[in-house]
């Protein structure tokens, strides 16, 4: 093999192939902490390879999802605070495929930046592997793209796409009815929708993200950094126990848009908005921005991160199971005729 003249390497054009293999090497460790039954095989391939039969299904039916953190990353990248976003990913993701009532079996994420920084790159996908892990779903490949140029000093985006698996006919939302008790769980903050608008509101407010919070304890950034929640485990023991209809992630458009996306067309709910308390970061959001309470429920979860419509004889039961699987439970409402979400009570 000859040599060129001029000596350039892949380096000189801002692409580190040693610090991808450094970061690889760092993140095996991780990833390996998240095999389960069905992985056949490390990272490092041109692939990744997973084992239905081995994973104990029978007749099964894939379930895709893919989503990303949105710009909470920007708050993430201006603080350096990016331990929680790979949770936050890992969420978007297999809180949807529950709600199709699939078991997560694996993830794969991107990760993209214009410089890699072995450090944070690491911190990043190391908390992608303990949101898998929480979900009890394999870390089992990805990507991580090096593009000078293309992304400023210290930005970095993530996407990630996981594939869950069900028995045949086991789909949800299935059986959906009128009278069926609505069971919200708890979040614990606004999670990874409506970002942009939180960082106007920060904006409005004056705060910066190192300043103190002024609705919880330390600073403005760690606050609204709290990871999302995973559903995941709790979901499915509610799902294998019998009696849950239909499952519905809360997510952008708030409840006011993500409760109807699993109703028949001639159903609709009513809700109580006394049943919980709202969280204080959304009641600092809305006096700082005047926002008016349907604003409120159709863009932020409002303190519910996942809603179940259930069986009302089972409902009790149900309520108990996810208590003792460590959820706070509201009972908001139920399923009525008619189509639309109609709102009683007060959350301001």
């Amino acid at each position: 093999m000859t040599e060129g003249k001029n000596g350039i390497t892949y380096a000189d054009a801002g692409v580190d192939i040693d610090a991808g293999n450094a970061l690889v090497d760092r993140i095996k460790p991780a990833a390996k902490r998240t095999n389960r039954s069905g992985v056949m095989a490390g990272l490092g391939g041109f692939g990744a390879l997973f084992d239905l039969k081995a994973a104990g299904y029978v007749d099964p039916i894939l379930v895709g999802a893919t989503d990303g953190v949105g710009t909470k990353l920007r708050i993430a990248i201006d603080t350096g605070n990016v331990d929680g976003v790979g949770i936050d990913l890992v969420a978007m993701c297999v809180n949807d495929l529950v709600c199709q009532g699939a078991e997560p079996l694996f993830f794969l994420d991107y990760f993209a930046t214009g410089k890699l920084e072995t450090d944070q790159a690491a911190r990043i996908i190391e908390g992608i592997a303990e949101g898998c892990f929480q979900s009890g779903c394999a870390l089992i490949g990805g990507e991580t793209a090096e593009m000078p140029g293309m992304y400023d000093d210290g930005d970095f985006d993530l996407a990630g796409f996981s594939v869950g698996a069900m028995e045949r006919g086991a789909d949800l939302p299935a059986d959906v009815a009128e009278g069926d008790v609505l069971l919200g769980l708890a979040s614990n903050g606004v999670h990874s929708n409506g970002y942009s608008l939180v960082r106007k509101l920060v904006e409005i407010s004056g705060l910066g993200w190192d300043d103190a919070c002024p609705f919880d304890e330390g600073t403005l950034g760690a606050a609204l950094l709290a990871p999302t929640r995973l559903y995941v485990k709790q979901a499915l023991a509610a799902v294998r126990a019998g009696g849950v209809h239909a499952l519905a992630h809360i997510t952008g458009g708030g409840l006011t848009e993500n409760l109807p996306r699993v109703l028949p067309d001639d159903l609709g709910a009513d809700i109580d908005l006394n049943a919980w308390d709202l969280p204080p970061v959304f009641k600092w959001l809305a006096a700082t921005g005047g926002m008016a309470e349907s604003e409120l429920l159709k863009t932020f979860n409002c303190g519910v991160g996942m809603i179940l419509s259930v069986d009302p004889e089972q409902a009790d039961a149900l309520e108990a199971l996810l208590i003792e699987q460590g959820e706070t439970v509201y009972r908001m409402g139920t399923v009525t005729g008619g189509e639309g979400m109609r709102y009683s009570g007060s959350l301001l």
